[in-house]
């Protein structure tokens, strides 16, 4: 007979962490509002996010230890590996009926178990621990796992067991390989802890590079050995189930992890090359995403501007820019400042990057014809008030947005142009007439994303003309401004920036652009008549966050052109 499991705020007042008065104003903003009554509980401030997955784990029926009391011997510390123990977030505390026991975090962190079955090679159950105390353990008995011991002791293991027990056709068998697994999870968790975008894996003729992005620019780790590739990229075809045995044709896949305590989404794509599969992942890491106007860097006058066409009743927004420069975040804030229960809002992407709590997310998959028109023309008769279209590529998908505005809905959307007004020239290249362009399109967001001089080794220097000269100054426009660049140090790298700073070139399209865009005026005409109406190009404003010693005259050269 199975006994009713507990209820999250019963387990909650008895251990004491909030009382009945707390619960019933949760369940009230529940029952009018929506949502989980946990993640209430913390909003309010009456619990924390440790507390939770401690209750969770309870609620599932897991054992709760105090690390205190029942510390792992370092032997059995050893049957995981350091990059594995911090990757997943796990410490062995015991052996029991043939089974390790784990002490875990986080109880809905629990697709890894079976990671740790094939790197321990027997059965692996899971405990509740403390979050503080499991980081305490995690500290003493693995340190810190360095990408040199990493590689050297996943490299030797493979090399040792490569001959007698591997089969070197059985991708199957390589891919569940103890030390390509301990590999695997070390590239991982190191690219998640150095906050990288992408991670390449990348299959030569005579080496295999393995390189990550950071802050926009690709940097290489040392690479493993040639014969390494095919068992490591097999097993992340094996965790984003891909078909390991097709190698011919691109594939596209996900994998999700916790990291390092942290949700993340990794998209897999694999690309046939003359050598092998290359395989890249989108590292998808929401808690190094900050998606509020509030963080991803608009100047007050900016976020003046971005609220007054928020405020539209209809219309279409755009936002612009090469790949990789943040046009996603940017439009995910902006539909978490509307997201409240009185707007329905609904996108359709192209992958769908983020899960957005109240916000119905539609995934495109032109396989089987579930395309941008084909969902947008389903979206109308949803009832929305507000529509995210991911990509406006073609034709079809650019007039239903012009349908969807002109029946009182503001649409969001991307297009690919160099600037703010050139995107009036894409709709008309994709075959949109100008009298429609002129009657819908609100607003356009231009935006580069420029690496930030590293807080803890910058320092000033003097310009000279030719460096000045690029970016259309001379000396006396310059004055006293001081000019800064990063020495580089532990913190960055050295490689002297740290993190990414968003430019942003924001056209709000007035009557007399309305105008020049009916009479067919050409981009540099818009332009000259955008500046004119108050538009500060991504250039000047590049400029100006050089002048605030926010980053560099290089970065800003290569992010940015000039308007001239």
């Amino acid at each position: 007979m199975s006994t009713r499991r507990k209820l999250l705020g019963q387990i909650l007042k008895e251990r004491g962490l909030v009382d009945e008065g707390q619960i019933q104003e949760a369940l009230k903003v529940q029952r009018d509002h929506g949502g989980p009554l946990g993640k209430i509980l913390i909003e309010r401030g009456h619990i924390t996010a440790a507390d939770l997955h401690l209750a969770l784990g309870i609620q599932q029926g897991l054992e709760v230890v105090d690390l205190q009391q029942a510390k792992p011997s370092k032997e059995l510390a050893k049957r995981i590996d350091a990059s594995s123990a911090r990757l997943f977030q796990v410490v062995p505390i015991r052996e029991e009926a043939g089974a390790l026991v784990v002490a875990i975090a986080d109880p809905l962190n629990s697709n890894f178990l079976d990671e740790l079955r094939f790197l321990v090679g027997s059965e692996v159950r899971a405990v509740m621990a403390d979050p503080q105390q499991l980081v305490a353990c995690l500290d003493e008995f693995y340190g810190e796992a360095t990408p040199a011991n990493a590689l050297a002791e996943a490299v030797d293991e493979f090399r040792q067991g490569g001959d007698t027990t591997l089969d070197l056709s059985d991708r199957e068998g390589m891919a569940h390989a103890g030390p390509v697994v301990k590999l695997l999870n070390f590239i991982l968790f190191q690219a998640v802890r150095d906050q990288a975008s992408d991670i390449h894996l990348e299959p030569f003729e005579t080496e295999f590079k393995i390189r990550y992005r950071v802050d926009g620019v690709l940097y290489e780790l040392e690479p493993p050995p040639v014969e390494l590739a095919v068992p490591l990229i097999s097993r992340v075809k094996v965790m984003a189930n891909l078909d390991i045995a097709e190698t011919r044709i691109p594939q596209d896949g996900r994998i999700e992890l916790s990291i390092d305590g942290r949700a993340v989404d990794l998209r897999v794509s694999t690309l046939p090359t003359l050598h092998g599969e290359s395989c890249v992942l989108r590292v998808l890491d929401r808690s190094v995403v900050a998606l509020d106007l509030e963080r991803i860097g608009l100047t007050a006058r900016d976020r003046e501007q971005v609220e007054g066409l928020l405020a539209l009743p209809h219309g279409i927004i755009l936002v612009t820019g090469p790949t990789g420069s943040g046009k996603t975040t940017t439009l995910y804030s902006m539909l978490n400042q509307l997201n409240d229960t009185t707007q329905k809002i609904i996108t359709t992407e192209d992958p769908v990057e983020y899960d957005l709590d109240g916000i119905v997310q539609v995934p495109v998959n032109e396989d089987i014809g579930v395309t941008y028109s084909a969902v947008l023309r389903t979206i109308l008769r949803q009832d929305p008030d507000r529509i995210l279209i991911g990509e406006t590529r073609d034709l079809e998908t650019a007039r239903i947005a012009i349908e969807a505005s002109l029946t009182g809905h503001l649409v969001f959307s991307t297009v690919h142009t160099n600037d703010a007004p050139s995107s009036v020239v894409r709709l008309v290249d994709l075959g949109i007439e100008p009298y429609l362009i002129s009657g819908t399109l609100s607003g356009v967001l231009a935006q580069r994303l420029v690496r930030r001089i590293c807080r803890d080794c910058r320092a000033p220097y003097e310009p000279t003309d030719e460096s000045l000269y690029p970016l259309g100054l001379a000396k006396e426009d310059v004055g006293d401004k001081e000019f800064f660049f990063g020495k580089g140090c532990e913190s960055c790298n050295h490689t002297g920036y740290r993190g990414r700073l968003a430019l942003f070139e924001i056209m709000r399209v007035t009557p007399r652009l309305r105008k020049g865009i009916l009479e067919g005026w050409t981009q540099s005409e818009l332009r000259d008549l955008a500046v004119e109406e108050g538009m500060v190009p991504l250039r000047e404003i590049g400029r100006r966050r050089i002048f605030e010693g926010l980053t560099t005259v290089e970065e800003v050269l290569r992010e940015t052109f000039s308007e001239n």
